[in-house]
């Protein structure tokens, strides 16, 4: 049976290879050859090709590709009332590649401000997929993703001496989001989140305390502050949550599958779906699924790799759809890429060609096991 209502049997996750002429426009804008206004021209027209192409796909949603970002979650957190994106010695490492030196920090109370340049963004996207006839969807990164990373050396301790504070703000910034975007017409928006595949890594957990960090109990705190972000989300607005091992340039960062975290983030979490990557071995099996509370909540199964551009066989994804229902009803499933195609406006080494036939692939693979 189709859904009327996001996640939808076929599904994506976020961000699309960026278009050459949005590269080559940020690129002039920054060394000054153009001003930002005519940047944003440019980025209005491939955002409002790109949904139309969603939507002629068969996708009943339409993100605006992230084309406006440098980075899936520094973008959106820097512009954070509390907030700055500094340039630290190193970058992020992923598997054989380090990214740009990047990343935020926290040097004031944190807010949400009423002027974040997100909600203009979601507002350009809804009037392009309302003229498409799908559903816009918006994706921020969670609120974990402020903590994890760079952790207590990441926080001033001149603002927050104690962390508990910062957790407090943290999900009342996030509840204010939420409103914010439901106030600009957002109905479908999703948090993504890297830190539950973090938890489930060995390396991960080791860095994590070799920075003087403790993950113990941060399960749950990530549910609270998330829970407390969520309480007053309306009755008509889908919130779903992408759980990333780590995307850039087709490399990834974690490994481990999800049971030391699926009984906290599954049946612990308030979201309306789950957006879980199973397109390779690092995610171990589909048994964690069993924590998925029965009832309305979807799992988004990421079955279909946005890291390289072969295609997957049908057959084969049927046969994993039919394994993943052995643990929680079919009825509950859904079917997307494991993540975004460009998470960083880099993107991943596939073809644009590539990359559509994998967003088809998911629509005719729903259509056949959930009907159209």
């Amino acid at each position: 049976m189709q859904r009327a209502k996001p996640p939808f049997r076929a599904d994506e996750v976020g961000s699309l290879l960026r278009p050459q002429s949005i590269k080559e426009a940020r690129a002039r804008c920054e060394k000054g050859e153009i001003a930002p206004e005519e940047l944003r021209k440019i980025e209005d027209m491939e955002i409002e090709k790109v949904v139309h192409r969603q939507a002629s796909t068969g996708l009943k949603l339409a993100t605006d590709g992230e084309f406006r970002r440098s980075w899936w979650h520094f973008d959106f957190l820097a512009k954070l009332t509390g907030c700055e994106l500094f340039h630290p010695e190193t970058g992020i490492q992923f598997a054989g590649v380090e990214t740009r030196h990047d990343a935020v920090r926290v040097i004031g109370k944190l807010d949400f401000p009423a002027d974040h340049p997100m909600l203009d963004h979601f507002r350009f996207l809804k009037k392009q997929a309302d003229a498409a006839h799908v559903t816009a969807k918006m994706t921020i990164p969670s609120p974990a993703v402020l903590h994890f990373r760079g952790g207590r050396n990441a926080i001033s301790k001149a603002v927050y001496p104690d962390l508990e504070e910062f957790f407090e703000d943290l999900g009342k910034t996030y509840r204010k989001a939420v409103n914010a975007f439901y106030d600009a017409g957002c109905r479908y928006l999703q948090f993504d989140d890297t830190v539950w595949a973090y938890l489930c890594s060995q390396d991960e957990l080791r860095k994590a305390r070799e920075r003087g960090d403790s993950p113990d109990g941060l399960q749950q705190i990530y549910a609270r502050i998330i829970n407390y972000a969520l309480a007053e989300k309306p009755a008509d607005m889908v919130i779903t949550t992408h759980v990333c091992r780590g995307n850039f340039r087709s490399t990834w960062i974690s490994s481990g599958g999800y049971e030391p975290v699926a009984e906290t983030m599954l049946g612990g979490t308030n979201y309306d779906g789950y957006f879980l990557e199973y397109d390779s071995d690092r995610a171990g099996g589909f048994e964690p699924l069993r924590f998925l509370p029965k009832g309305n909540k979807i799992v988004v199964v990421g079955l279909i790799t946005s890291k390289f551009g072969e295609l997957e066989n049908k057959d084969d994804i049927k046969r994993r759809l039919e394994e993943a229902a052995k643990f929680t009803p079919l009825e509950q499933l859904a079917l997307s890429p494991q993540c975004g195609f460009a998470s960083t406006e880099e993107g991943n080494i596939l073809s644009e060609e590539e990359q559509w036939a994998k967003l088809r692939l998911a629509v005719e693979i729903a259509g056949e096991v959930w009907g159209t």
